[in-house]
């Protein structure tokens, strides 16, 4: 994890503009490559991140603002971290969300109750209670946060932070074959960059 600036305000430089990104020092090349589960002819962005995480919060606005210019055939999806057994409910949080179609609505919701009303929203009782005061009746958030295909989600998304070797976060993942994070960008802004950089390459066939 980084400490970030104001990433909302920063100037995004085009990723053609940028030489000298390069493995293995910016971004890593995955040793094995990871299913992505989007269509055929289409790219996987994956974003790796804690509700908790200062830096994921402060990082949102600016992959919110990246993310509804992408490309038509690249794809952004989320991935709640599992570093600990405590981070699970948080991350069934996030499904009964995308379940309900409601991560555009709520998602910068959930990062401001935590970080700037300071509210403890750890354990699937206090969820719910943060669910109902944002439209989401308690019966259906406890049906979805137990539901089969919830827990599936969960435990899917803790299999590709291992097979991402995900250690901080925010984080992204590319293709299913690349990494970069803060830490080797040097700014999530520049990770942004770098991951349009190799966007590009895989277009490319690399």
């Amino acid at each position: 994890a980084l400490t970030l600036g104001a990433l909302s305000s920063m100037p995004f430089a085009p990723a053609v503009a940028q030489a000298g990104f390069k493995e293995g020092t910016d971004y890593f090349k995955l040793s094995q490559a990871v299913p992505t589960e989007t269509a055929k002819g289409r790219i996987e962005v994956l974003e790796f991140f804690w509700y908790n995480c200062p830096h994921c919060n402060a990082f949102e606005p600016a992959l919110s603002a990246w993310s509804k210019k992408l490309p038509k055939d690249v794809e952004l999806r989320r991935v709640p971290v599992r570093f600990r057994e405590t981070f699970e409910a948080q991350q069934r949080a996030y499904y009964v969300l995308e379940a309900l179609g409601k991560v555009e609505e709520l998602q910068s919701k959930m990062f401001a109750a935590i970080h700037v009303e300071k509210q403890t929203l750890e354990k699937q009782d206090a969820l719910v209670v943060w669910a109902e005061k944002n439209g989401i009746p308690a019966a259906k958030f406890n049906e979805l946060f137990n539901s089969f295909s919830v827990v599936s989600k969960a435990r899917r998304a803790a299999q590709l932070q291992e097979q991402f070797k995900v250690e901080g976060v925010p984080a992204l993942g590319i293709g299913g074959r690349f990494y970069v994070d803060g830490s080797l960008a040097g700014s999530m802004e520049r990770a942004l960059q770098i991951t349009d950089f190799l966007v590009s390459e895989i277009r490319k066939g690399r």
